[in-house]
């Protein structure tokens, strides 16, 4: 017999989900339902929102309902494509379903969608402004904000990559906590691809802080902070930071996709938070592109699977704050392992189903960012699909390479990085170790 696609979601749902076929108490809307979807679901859809239409009401959920089974089986939605079953689970921004929640889901609607009872719905929740500094709960009001300079998108032409530069004003030097990214205007999210941030600046003459002797910074021009479409930003972890100085500069690259549709004035804006001043964090976190791809090597036939690998050796003791791959269209799974100087090797992350419009930044807990010798050789293997069984493939005929453009490829990981000392690492590691158990008497 030859199995379909349906017979897979048929098997599926059969294998992982028994509990639902042999439920006594029927699933409702108000009572099951609801509460996964506030959780879970409606932050991004509700009205005003970045989710295309709203869950927020029994009639909104029934109205997709079809949609929703078909989008948390395959485990796209919530925008978490992280493989469950190896590597690091424990993470500050996990948004994923459980396996009961999809199953609940799932039996709600195999049911017929019912409503229950009126009295088993939960208060509707009161969410801010999902277009709002959402670091701003924590830390305030952003103690600086830049825009870009305004650009108008026409409504079809080729890609485009605006680059200008904007001065911080910054006169004296300064640890940032936090930062975000976002459009101006909500409606600018459909061409905006994605966003990087460089911070240009040199060390005024004159200047020899404890913080430049302490981190090594003389001269400095380098990735300040990357932004997609599934990501906020990024908050360092309480002992790390970012160091701006005096006549600081950022400079831009947004890139921006017709979408049929003509946008004018299309700006971005970058939300800085500092720790507060004259505090000087104990480490220096860096956000470092490790390229998977090599570059121009890149190259996937027509109906066909590549498979590419990169490999970096730490020079230095290190702590990995998160794990965000970043490919295209054809971008199918990607992978980062750990081999370490006694030859031991360890699975880190994978991300097995891969979407090229989320690019979710999966943040490591505290207590599981993984701690690396000087030494460790880092693994990079990505996986892209560039066959008709791609549903994101526009054209599976077609040669790919390495490219700029949402129709060309790439294959990358975003990683913060925070350079450590061999005694604080030593420190760390023996944190982590569980306390030895008393012995009995």
């Amino acid at each position: 017999m030859t199995i379909t696609p349906h017979h897979w979601i048929t098997l599926f749902v059969a294998t992982s989900f028994p509990i639902v076929a042999g439920a006594q108490a029927p699933v409702t809307f108000t009572k099951d339902v609801a509460p996964i979807l506030q959780a879970k679901c409606q932050e991004c859809h509700q009205p005003g929102s970045i989710a295309p239409m709203s869950l927020i009401t029994y009639e909104d959920a029934r109205k997709y309902a079809r949609r929703i089974r078909t989008r948390v089986l395959a485990r796209v939605m919530p925008p978490w494509h992280l493989d469950k079953t190896v590597g690091i689970q424990a993470f500050k921004n996990d948004r994923s379903l459980t396996d009961g929640e999809i199953a609940t889901l799932v039996g709600w609607v195999d049911a017929g969608t019912p409503l229950g009872s009126p009295a088993d719905l939960p208060p509707a929740p009161t969410f801010p402004d999902p277009n709002r500094w959402q670091y701003a709960d924590q830390f305030g009001a952003p103690d600086l904000v830049l825009r870009s300079r305004p650009y108008d998108m026409p409504a079809r032409t080729q890609d485009k990559w605006f680059r200008p530069v904007t001065a911080t004003g910054l006169t004296e030097e300064r640890w940032v906590r936090a930062i975000e990214i976002k459009p101006v205007n909500p409606e600018h999210r459909k061409v905006v691809h994605h966003v990087l941030t460089l911070l240009e600046q040199r060390e005024a003459e004159g200047v020899t802080g404890l913080a430049h002797e302490a981190h090594g910074v003389q001269r400095s021009a380098g990735l300040f902070m990357e932004w997609a479409v599934g990501k906020v930003g990024e908050i360092f972890a309480a002992d790390a930071g970012k160091l701006m100085l005096p006549d600081s500069k950022i400079r831009w690259e947004v890139h921006m996709h017709a979408i049929g549709q003509e946008m004018k004035n299309v700006e971005v804006e970058l939300g800085i938070y500092f720790y507060p001043k004259g505090f000087v964090p104990a480490r220096r976190t860096v956000l470092r592109m490790f390229d998977v791809s090599r570059g121009s090597e890149l190259d996937i036939a027509p109906n066909a699977m590549a498979m590419t690998q990169n490999f970096y050796v730490m020079q230095a003791p290190a702590r990995l704050e998160n794990f965000q791959p970043h490919m295209h269209m054809r971008g199918k799974a990607l992978s980062l392992e750990a081999i370490y100087p006694d030859g031991r090797k360890e699975l880190l992350s994978s991300v097995n189903n891969f979407q090229w419009n989320w690019h979710v930044n999966y943040v490591y807990a505290d207590s599981a960012a993984p701690l690396l010798p000087k030494g460790t050789v880092l693994v990079f293997t990505a996986w892209h699909d560039n066959t008709a069984a791609n549903p994101n493939n526009p054209d599976p005929n077609q040669w790919v390479g390495w490219g700029d453009r949402t129709v060309d490829e790439m294959a990358h990981v975003w990683v913060d990085v925070t350079y450590l000392n061999q005694a604080d690492f030593e420190k760390l590691v023996a944190a982590r170790k569980p306390a030895p158990r008393p012995i009995p008497h």
